[in-house]
C-alpha cells in the first residue's frame, strides 16, 4: 500500500514565481519517486494532456529571486546547477 505524504511537505516544496504557484520538476518527481528525467519524458510523451500553462522556463532574474525566496544563494546545495539552460522546466500547479 502506498503511504501518504504529509501535507506539510507537499506544501514546503511549492513557490510563488510570476504570481503563480509552482512545483520544480525535481521535487514533483521525488514526491512520486522517479528520476526527474522520467517525469519530464512521460510529460513531454503525453503533452497533449496537460494545459498550455502546465509548464515553463525561468529566465536568470527569476532563478536569482526565487533563490532569494528560499534563503540561499547556493543553487549547487539545491540540487542546481549553475547553467540556467540546465533547469529547463517547471511544473505549474494550479491556485
Amino acid at each position: 500500500m502506498t503511504e501518504l505524504v504529509p501535507i506539510e511537505l507537499i506544501a514546503s516544496k511549492i513557490y510563488l514565481i510570476r504570481g503563480i504557484k509552482v512545483m520544480l520538476d525535481r521535487d514533483l518527481a521525488e514526491l512520486y519517486d522517479v528520476e526527474t528525467k522520467i517525469l519530464k519524458r512521460a510529460v513531454r510523451r503525453n503533452i497533449d494532456r496537460f494545459p498550455n500553462d502546465f509548464m515553463f522556463e525561468l529566465s536568470k532574474n527569476e532563478m536569482e529571486n526565487w533563490r532569494r525566496q528560499i534563503g540561499t544563494s547556493n543553487g549547487v546545495k539545491m540540487g542546481l546547477k549553475d547553467e540556467f539552460k540546465n533547469l529547463k522546466s517547471q511544473i505549474v500547479i494550479s491556485s
